[in-house]
């Protein structure tokens, strides 16, 4: 009986809003990816304590408690019988305590190590900037990615609208013969292809939110907007080639590959010193007593010294080792190499995106106003007989296809920017906040009509749509 309300009790909690700061706030305190790193990263750490501990003082302790049984049959030699007749049973308790000690004195290999694990730490640093970089992009992108959906959305329903009316219209001008059938069925398919384009919009905003939920752990039901004052401008500074300069000596995940060289360069420190010899001083105490045959008393032992050990011949082992370590020094500097390239044409892309973006932006927004009166003038032209329907349809696809275009336009310029500030090393919460002073603070509830299959409810920030 607890159980319905208990679901009824987790399903109705309600879900709450928040702009792009709080989302990025939620996703670097609750992302799995980020906690994963975060989690490697003190591990890799860890490593560093566990290399230096074999240049600290060892100490072990050891002992044993016994009960012994020990039966002796003897004979001489011209049979006699030795202790007992035909044989004895001596049993008695020993108790024995050993404490070792030492200290490495010299060990090359030991110490390469510990400088192997500090260059590892170093390099698991850069990783984990590159996660929270990467974070801080797909919240972004998902979060833009549900304001594209919906202006498409919204675009979709107005188009759904019209030609619905367009075809409302072409039915009442066929019963009283004023068209043919041919133009009520180009009308039907017309509202029939809006129909399925809207679905397919309504889809992908449901699937957007379920994107942004992954990312943050969190479920929201509404979102800010961006602002049409956003200012669509070229990338400050103007200078490529300083993009490329900033994301060679800032990316993560460059750093982090050429950190990777000096890890397998200290690695190959560490299999040439397998051939050095080690020296560590020593000391150990030994006490034991048992109480065979009746004795009083127990015996004790101890010892002060020097070990050194020089590993001469080990089967070609250690010069193998050698081998491939710095084989695989060689590649990281491969691998670092070609991050590095990647980084570059990866900047020098996104530089020249976010560019055209700007362009792109100014000429989806003039082609509304275009399409908008290439639909006027075609409507014009099928009241007084020189249009056709087909026409008017085309001009209306043309106009709402405009309007999902400039959205695509604007949300494409927003994260592009953002992805080359991370591919320049330059994206942290600072250029989020940036971002998300020009989002709007209305919120407006969006519901998902009931043709559409589902009932669930999505409340994002008001988008202005192109009124008819």
């Amino acid at each position: 009986m607890l159980l319905p309300a208990l679901l009824l009790s987790v399903w109705s909690v309600p879900a709450w809003s928040a702009d792009l700061l709080t989302i990025t706030r939620d996703a670097l305190e609750n992302n799995a990816e980020l906690s994963s790193a975060r989690s490697q990263t003190q591990s890799v750490q860890a490593g560093r304590d566990v290399a230096r501990g074999d240049l600290l003082p060892q100490v072990n302790a050891s002992g044993d408690v016994a009960h012994n049984r020990q039966y002796e049959s003897q004979t001489g030699a011209q049979g006699t019988q030795v202790r007992g007749g035909t044989g004895s049973d001596d049993p008695f308790n020993s108790v024995s305590l050993t404490l070792e000690a030492s200290q490495a004195l010299f060990d090359l290999r030991n110490s390469r190590e510990v400088e192997q694990a500090e260059r590892q730490i170093d390099q698991q640093i850069y990783l984990l900037a590159s996660t929270e970089q990467q974070v801080l992009i797909d919240v972004a992108t998902a979060y833009f990615d549900i304001l594209r959906a919906n202006d498409i959305l919204d675009a979709r329903l107005a188009q759904e609208r019209a030609i619905g009316r367009q075809l409302e219209q072409a039915e009442e001008q066929f019963e009283v013969g004023l068209i043919a059938i041919t133009e009520v069925e180009e009308a039907q398919a017309s509202f029939d292809q809006s129909r399925a384009e809207r679905i397919a919009a309504q889809s992908d905003l449901q699937v957007s939110f379920e994107a942004l939920e992954r990312l943050t752990g969190q479920r929201y039901a509404n979102i800010d907007a961006l602002s049409d004052d956003y200012p669509i401008d070229q990338p400050t500074p103007s200078d490529r080639d300083h993009w490329v300069d900033l994301a060679v000596e800032n990316n993560p995940l460059v750093l982090a590959e050429q950190a990777g060289v000096e890890v397998s360069r200290s690695a190959v420190g560490v299999a040439e010193a397998q051939r050095a010899p080690t020296l560590q001083a020593f000391a150990n105490y030994q006490y034991a007593d048992n109480d065979i045959d009746q004795y009083q008393g127990h015996d004790t032992s101890s010892q002060v010294g020097l070990s050194a050990n020089w590993p001469l011949y080990t089967g070609g082992s250690t010069q193998a080792s050698i081998r491939q370590s710095t084989y695989q020094l060689e590649a990281s500097q491969f691998d670092f190499e070609a991050q590095r390239r990647d980084t570059v044409q990866q900047v020098r892309s996104l530089y020249t995106q976010v560019s055209n973006d700007v362009s792109t932006v100014d000429a989806r927004e003039q082609a509304i106003v275009s399409n908008q009166s290439a639909l006027d003038a075609t409507r014009a032209g099928y009241e007084v007989g020189t249009r056709n329907i087909v026409d008017v349809l085309n001009a209306e696809q043309n106009l709402y296809n405009a309007i999902s275009d400039y959205a695509q336009a604007r949300y494409d310029y927003v994260v592009n920017l953002l992805s080359l500030r991370q591919q320049s090393g330059r994206l942290d919460v600072e250029a989020v906040e940036d971002i998300n002073a020009w989002l709007q603070g209305e919120e407006v509830t969006f519901t998902l009509p009931e043709d559409a299959g589902s009932s669930s409810v999505t409340n994002i920030g008001e988008r202005p749509v192109l009124e008819q």
